[in-house]
């Protein structure tokens, strides 16, 4: 097992790698195409889920990221949890549910570390002019006494929340906008399968994103690195977008990545290039102090 450089999650003590599992190619949601999609469905069944989720812990990754449904992750993590696993679970708010409400106790209850408001809802809020909304839902998940997360695509989301001195302990943050017009989740949709030929995965706006990132103090997990396997063509080309990753976010921040090993390890090259590009980033700093 690698020793994956740890951090503490928002303000609690409880520690999370800085590399983190993904929850999207679980549930089939590629941000490709139709026909990897299916593929993902096809290879995550339930079996096979559990043993993804023991060799991330087997990897060293002790945290996976992923959506508060009931009948999918829920009952993934709970056959998990069945056979001994021990895996730290940060929870997003699943949109399709008809009481978000309800959805944030139930994802606290079954014993998340941290719950955040879904990105593509956030950000439909803030086309509309709504985003004020959102706050009400973050009040909710600090009643439940776990950790509060804003999921967006958008800096400006960040900003207008750290202007208004939104009571947040982290951010989910994507590096790239997604979210330029209003849309609609594949997931949340149920059609997962549907094609993401609208979806812009722009060279500006990795920087974009990390600028916003580096100016909060709070913990930002970034997500959408490897721009939905675009950034993928080859392992150099991995390799170097965990380089710019870690380089340009803040040693308190952690990756989210989503992995899909049914062709190559993906889980144990995700750790050796994230650990590579930690310790990289270290003695950069090292030795510009």
């Amino acid at each position: 097992m690698v020793n994956i450089p740890k951090v503490k999650l928002g303000n609690s003590e409880i520690e999370i790698t800085r590399l983190i599992s993904g929850g999207n190619p679980l549930c089939g949601h590629s941000h490709v195409s139709p026909e990897m999609s299916r593929d993902m469905i096809e290879y995550f069944t339930a079996e096979q889920v559990v043993r993804y989720l023991h060799d991330l812990q087997n990897a060293g990754i002790n945290t996976i990221q992923a959506r508060g449904d009931f009948h999918r992750i829920l009952h993934w993590l709970e056959l998990f949890k069945r056979e001994g696993g021990e895996l730290r679970f940060i929870g997003q708010t699943a949109p399709e549910m008809t009481d978000s409400y309800e959805n944030i106790r139930v994802i606290a209850a079954v014993g998340a570390i941290g719950i955040y408001h879904h990105g593509t809802k956030t950000d439909n809020l803030w086309h509309e002019g709504k985003i004020d909304q959102v706050n009400d839902y973050l009040k909710a998940i600090r009643d439940t006494g776990k950790q509060v997360g804003l999921g967006t695509h958008l800096p400006e989301v960040i900003e207008y929340a750290e202007e208004k001195g939104w009571d947040i302990d982290f951010y989910m943050a994507c590096f790239y906008n997604l979210s330029r017009e209003p849309r609609e989740s594949a997931l949340a949709s149920g059609r997962i399968t549907q094609p993401h030929a609208q979806e812009q995965y722009l060279d500006d706006d990795p920087p974009r994103m990390c600028k916003t990132i580096r100016s909060t103090d709070k913990m930002c997990l970034a997500f959408k690195i490897l721009a939905a396997t675009r950034n993928c063509n080859t392992q150099d080309d991995v390799r170097e977008a965990f380089r710019f990753a870690y380089k340009n976010i803040k040693p308190k921040d952690a990756v989210v990545v989503g992995m899909f090993p049914k062709y190559i390890d993906q889980i144990n090259l995700n750790v050796q290039y994230a650990v590579e590009a930690m310790r990289e980033t270290e003695t950069e700093l090292k030795f510009t102090q």
